[in-house]
């Protein structure tokens, strides 16, 4: 009997569709509605996402342009995307808010390039948790005498192929970012 992997490549997937979202709500000093996504807007009593009040559209390169679907709602989404702390400028005029990205300056690119280690670095110890949790199952499945040694060590070699194909996954994604940020 050989290991089954499937659950294992779909987790390691999902890891690297993880970074690829964290990566793409950061501010990198172009206008992305996906920068918007974490933030949530005290509408109607309780805390929604900023979509479920108000369409985002990309106004030109620098900015994005918010038309709440209700106007009474343009106080409390300013004040909302203040309060993420993303770094960003919103004005408010008859049409809706808009909401201007700053031109980066060298050191806040240097610290964005940081952050987006940083965020490797958490997705690097995820897998290498998965390759731990895999790697005991395949221990335990051995002991109980349902794969022989050499299925272990092959199943240890592969584990060890499908890790490096996803850590070169990650990294791909990394420095394709850093690239974008850095100019």
């Amino acid at each position: 009997m050989q290991y089954n992997f499937l659950n294992f490549k779909t987790e390691l997937k999902k890891v690297g569709e993880f970074l690829g979202k964290e990566y793409s709500q950061l501010n990198i000093g172009r206008a992305s509605p996906m920068v918007l996504d974490g933030v949530s807007v005290e509408a109607y009593g309780e805390r929604v996402p900023l979509k479920n009040v108000a369409s985002v559209g990309i106004e030109d390169p620098k900015t994005l342009r918010i038309n709440p679907f209700d106007k009474n709602q343009v106080k409390d989404i300013e004040k909302a995307i203040q309060a993420a702390n993303l770094g960003l400028s919103v004005a408010t005029d008859d049409m809706g808010i808009r909401v201007i990205f700053p031109q980066l300056t060298t050191e806040s690119r240097q610290s964005l390039v940081k952050v987006l280690k940083e965020k490797l670095e958490e997705q690097r110890v995820t897998v290498r948790r998965e390759r731990e949790r895999i790697w005991d199952d395949v221990q335990a499945k051995q002991k109980e005498g349902k794969l022989t040694e050499d299925e272990k060590f092959k199943a240890k070699e592969e584990l060890q192929k499908i890790i490096d194909e996803a850590n070169r996954g990650l990294e791909a994604s990394f420095e394709k970012k850093q690239k974008e940020v850095l100019g």
